[in-house]
């Protein structure tokens, strides 16, 4: 069994993040650092991305019985989870299964149902990169300035990129086994799962990922769940507005 890789940090009642895709745990460690004067915090990475193992096999499943073995590892019972987007889609999943195992639930910026693959630029622009041609930095990101205008997008990737030895550049994540299984990451949760604990949905106000067509399918799945819209945020609402987010979090928790 391999076991993902996770940075942890303060001590109390465990505190499990998930990351979204391409993303890793130390995207969260801001929010991470905070909740630590409270919670043993958890950043994850989930397989083939960040630090932790490379795989040729990734879909929801995968991911979820990854968080079970770390969760068995380490002892941890009951514990908060927090998801962001795929990492939602990961919690949300593990949670409907392994319901005993969770105690607060919180969702930033996913739903419960299919998306239509959305990421193919992202995937595209990356697979430009040939690392035997752009040996620099700044070279890398040339490539991707190319194909992608948004330089929020382009800095998240740029943190994937590290160094390879004493020469050149490798990207942290898997980026074949991504390409090659992205289609099952975007599925929908199983119809008529439910978990029936305290559950809070994050959505960023100027997203597009939680509508107002998801809110009777959350409610299906996740009957004590409250939607959230954190203001002036994206889909990278913790990131965007880092303090609505982590006040929504505590006020949840405490409650």
């Amino acid at each position: 069994m391999e076991l993902v890789h996770a940075r942890i940090l303060g001590n109390g009642k465990p505190f499990l993040i998930l990351h979204g895709f391409l993303g890793m745990g130390d995207n969260w460690k801001t929010i991470g650092n905070r909740l630590a004067k409270n919670y043993e915090v958890h950043l994850i990475d989930q397989r083939n991305h960040g630090r932790s193992f490379h795989s040729d096999e990734f879909d929801l499943e995968l991911l979820t019985q990854d968080l079970l073995d770390y969760l068995n590892y380490h002892n941890l019972d009951k514990v908060n989870l927090l998801g962001h987007s795929m990492g939602g889609k990961v919690a949300m999943l593990f949670a409907v299964t392994y319901p005993e195992k969770v105690d607060k639930l919180m969702v930033a910026d996913i739903s419960p149902r299919f998306y239509p693959p959305h990421h193919h630029e992202i995937l595209a622009a990356l697979q430009e990169i040939d690392f035997t041609v752009q040996k620099s930095r700044n070279e890398i990101e040339k490539v991707l300035e190319n194909h992608i205008s948004d330089y929020g997008i382009r800095q998240f990737l740029m943190k994937n990129v590290t160094r390879n030895g004493k020469e050149g550049y490798k990207f942290r994540f898997n980026l074949d086994s991504l390409v090659e299984n992205y289609e099952e990451i975007v599925v929908s949760l199983p119809p008529f799962s439910q978990f029936d604990g305290n559950t809070l949905f994050l959505k960023g106000e100027n997203s597009g990922y939680i509508s107002e067509n998801d809110e009777s399918l959350i409610e299906a799945h996740f009957q004590k769940s409250k939607i959230v819209t954190v203001k002036n945020a994206g889909h990278w609402l913790h990131a965007e507005n880092p303090t609505q987010f982590y006040d929504e979090l505590v006020s949840f928790l405490h409650k």
